[in-house]
């Protein structure tokens, strides 16, 4: 005989009985003072003071970005040693080289010549270069020439560069002989086109993300009013974030850049949104049962705590790993994304639930919760009827449902076969920019790597040798000494291959292999420039993985482990976070071929894998928290199907919002920016439906009592 596996009420208690009292629990102590009838004053003139200060320090978190280039490198590879000596040593610090590309089909005339010189001594009359402006380079078959322009570049201030790339464009593009093109490539061209997409995208990532989790709220609550309340709270939560991370940034010497800032802002929103429904849900379910909505708060938050307590320490200490990084940019991010997730866990558990009682029950007008009498037997029945089906489907079926999602998941996950790693400079756009066409313009003329040269910086005794040994190693075109200060040369090694080439890195490899090998002196040699730079990144990012993967999966395992007091159920639970994720890639990938970008920057799968387990595993949080406390009163099988039941409906909207959230980022037109926000969408999406849904319930059936070993459940 099938068991019934819709809610009922436990046989020891009226069916019309409220759930019981809070034990007098840490957690409960606290849930009691943020819903009293005074203290949840105070703690909204707490907040109030806190926003209006985070909310002047939040504006000016721009002004300590800092999108040095060294910022987004290893802390110790060759390539940053180098850029510090540069730096130290030489005129160039602070420049950037923009490299101005003239093209004819037909070949250059004389007239476009004439041009050409003239546009250089215009940059040097006004002055528009940081440094000397070299002699025109004409290409051998006559249909091409290029300037190159230094710029000076400002760490903490992009336009700066921005500014001067476009006055550069401006001049050398007025009055154009007709049929002459002209295109501004090399690195500075290549920044200054990053900052101009970029330019006004932290507003419209948040207006679109803002708007996305308003109209979802605003379709899961039904309700004019209520949708505000956790968006206002949110908002005002993402405000005091922004605030600490730039005092931290000012005063503490954290490093800030682009990506950290608007990843700061998704992750609030969507994790902090994430956590209000949850609340919101159990806080609608305590109103049926209690006549005083203080009461019913102060139980809905001592209940809801644990979990959000445990989503938010596993996604704070996961990013906190980061820190044990090689890149400069990943060491970064953790700390800002921690900050971010400890404000806005102290914000939904405090200023919203004090908000909510305030304003009282008609927030959730047209539907107000009654005080219902029989809530737990029909009203949960009445009020979750398509989980409670989908709950006895997965009662019934348990073991063809979690071998069939194995299946699928494991299907999906064959899809990350197909991806390819080491985007180009014109693959990182999602749509052609004029440094990526200028840079196709030299390649079709010149050597390849005339935009951006090989920086080798050798000791000065040594630069002869090292000018003799360059021209021999396989994919130089030339090598010449542009300067020398402070006991050291720098030498420029033009390369035959684009810099942004799998061929361009293996040859500063060689290099680097060369001066290793040569004469003591030129041993010492450091080697930079942008295929040092992607080079030096790849390897890094390569060594990430292998370090920081198995500790985020450790966290996430101890997390587990501490919440539910077993280990067995932990176990299966990260090996299903896993399956996600690799299912997640493969989703993905297949996406990314359909919209005509392939190829991945490597540090997406670090990227995605920290998100995605992270933020995947709070969904699993809260239903096992929630199964876990069912089982306790109604017995393994009945717990863990009446945990799916009502914690469904909550966790597919924050699943919906949190995936629509990262979604935000394909606004922003960088392919990187949209693999991003595709992978931790689909993750999150196929996390909600497939694994959350029916893998999870479905083994912890198959396996029994047994999954909540050595402990037990009704500990």
């Amino acid at each position: 005989m099938t068991t019934q596996t819709s809610p009922s009420a436990p046989a020891d208690r009226p069916a019309d009985a409220p759930s019981p009292a809070p034990p007098p629990t840490l957690f409960g102590r606290y849930a009691a003072f943020v819903a009293g009838r005074r203290s949840k004053w105070v703690v909204l003139v707490c907040w109030l003071l806190l926003i209006g200060v985070g909310g002047s320090l939040a504006a000016k978190l721009g002004s300590v970005q800092n999108n040095e280039q060294q910022t987004w490198l290893p802390a110790d590879s060759q390539a940053t040693r180098a850029l510090d000596i540069a730096d130290e040593h030489f005129t160039n610090k602070g420049i950037l080289t923009a490299v101005v590309v003239y093209t004819r089909d037909r070949g250059l005339t004389p007239g476009d010549l004439a041009r050409i010189g003239e546009d250089r001594g215009r940059l040097r009359e006004r002055r528009m270069a940081a440094a000397e402006i070299p002699d025109v380079v004409v290409s051998q078959d006559g249909k091409a020439a290029y300037l190159t322009v230094p710029l000076k570049a400002d760490k903490s201030d992009n336009a700066v560069l921005g500014d001067a790339v476009e006055a550069v464009r401006k001049l050398t593009g007025e009055g154009t002989p007709a049929g002459l093109d002209v295109r501004i490539a090399g690195q500075a061209g290549n920044l200054a086109d990053f900052i101009d997409v970029y330019s006004g995208m932290d507003a419209a990532l948040l207006g679109t993300t803002l708007a996305i989790v308003a109209l979802l709220l605003l379709i899961t609550y039904r309700s004019p009013v209520l949708w505000l309340i956790p968006l206002i709270s949110v908002a005002l939560a993402s405000q005091v974030a922004s605030g600490v991370v730039y005092l931290l940034a000012r005063y503490a010497g954290l490093v800030v850049n682009g990506q950290s800032s608007y990843v700061l802002v998704v992750l609030v929103l969507g994790v902090g949104t994430d956590y209000a429904l949850l609340l919101i849900a159990r806080y609608r379910e305590e109103l049926h049962r209690h006549r005083d909505r203080h009461e019913a708060m102060a139980t809905a938050l001592t209940r809801c705590l644990p979990a959000i307590a445990a989503s938010a320490a596993t996604v704070g200490i996961a990013t906190l790993c980061l820190v044990f990084g090689s890149m400069n940019s990943t060491r970064g991010l953790g700390p800002v994304v921690a900050i971010g997730v400890v404000i806005v866990f102290c914000a939904m558990t405090s200023l919203l639930p004090a908000f909510l009682v305030v304003l009282g029950r008609w927030v959730f007008w047209p539907l107000i919760p009654r005080h219902t009498v029989g809530y737990e037997g029909v009203g949960v029945e009445r009020e979750h009827g398509a989980w409670a089906r989908v709950s006895r489907a997965v009662g019934l079926r348990p073991r063809p449902i979690w071998i069939g999602s194995v299946l699928v998941l494991a299907a999906l996950a064959c899809g990350a076969l197909t991806l390819g790693s080491g985007q180009t400079a014109g693959e990182q756009f999602t749509e052609r920019v004029d440094s990526v066409i200028g840079q196709e313009r030299l390649a079709e003329h010149f050597a390849a790597g005339s935009s951006a040269p090989a920086d080798v910086y050798v000791r000065s005794e040594g630069a002869a040798a090292t000018v003799r040994m360059l021209p021999a190693v396989p994919g130089v075109s030339s090598a010449i000494e542009v300067a020398s200060a402070g006991g050291w040369t720098h030498i420029a090694a033009v390369l035959r291959d684009s810099p942004d080439t799998g061929a361009a890195r293996d040859t500063v490899e060689r290099i680097r292999a060369t001066l290793r090998s040569g004469p003591a002196q030129t041993r010492s040699a450091l080697v930079a420039g942008q295929s040092a730079v992607a080079l030096d990144t790849s390897q890094a990012q390569g060594e990430e993985e292998k370090l920081l993967i198995p500790l985020i999966l450790a966290v996430v395992l101890l997390m587990l482990v501490v919440l539910l007091r077993a280990l067995v159920a932990p176990v299966v639970l990260l090996l299903s976070v896993v399956l996600s994720f690799g299912s997640a890639v493969g989703a993905a990938a297949l996406i990314y071929h359909a919209l005509g970008h392939p190829r991945i920057d490597r540090g997406l799968l670090l990227f995605g894998f920290l998100f995605l387990v992270a933020l995947g595993v709070d969904y699993t949080i809260f239903l096992m928290t929630r199964a876990r406390e069912e089982v306790r009163v109604r017995g393994h099988r009945e717990g863990v199907l009446t945990g799916l039941t009502v914690t469904g409906g909550v966790i597919t909207s924050a699943g919906l919002v949190l995936a629509a959230t990262f979604a935000a980022l394909t606004v922003i037109p960088t392919v990187n920016s949209l693999q991003q926000g595709v992978l931790v969408a689909v993750g999150v999406l196929l996390d909600t439906f497939l694994v959350r849904s029916l893998l999870i319930p479905a083994l912890a059936l198959e396996i029994g009592p047994r999954f909540w070993r050595p402990g037990r459940a009704k500990d």
